[in-house]
């Protein structure tokens, strides 16, 4: 298994409109792609930052899925609709990961 952190840092008072998108259509979309979401968080210490971690078989698969998710028709209309007023995203950071075999759940 690939496991990938993205870090998102949004634009000054954009974190409202960053959680309505993923919300009301980006996980939506995720799972009608079959991308799975490990588990999501939001910053405990105010600030414009959300974090998930993404599951993959391989390396291989999540550059497919991310493919797919870039071309994906609703996904566009979406992203341009809901950064009418602007950029939402100001940096994406993406760590990729592998579970250590000595930790066990």
């Amino acid at each position: 298994m690939l496991f990938e952190l993205r870090i998102y840092t949004m634009h000054p008072e954009k974190l409202s409109a960053i959680h309505e998108r993923f919300s009301n259509h980006t996980l939506g979309i995720f799972e009608r792609l079959g991308m799975k979401v490990n588990d999501f968080w939001i910053d405990a210490n105010d600030e414009p930052k959300l974090y998930y971690i993404m599951e993959y078989n391989d390396l291989a698969e999540r550059n497919r899925q991310w493919d797919l998710f870039r071309e994906d028709k609703e996904w566009k209309e979406v992203k341009q609709k809901s950064e009418e007023n602007g950029p939402i995203v100001k940096q994406i950071e993406e760590i990729f990961m592998h579970r250590a075999d000595f930790f066990r759940r």
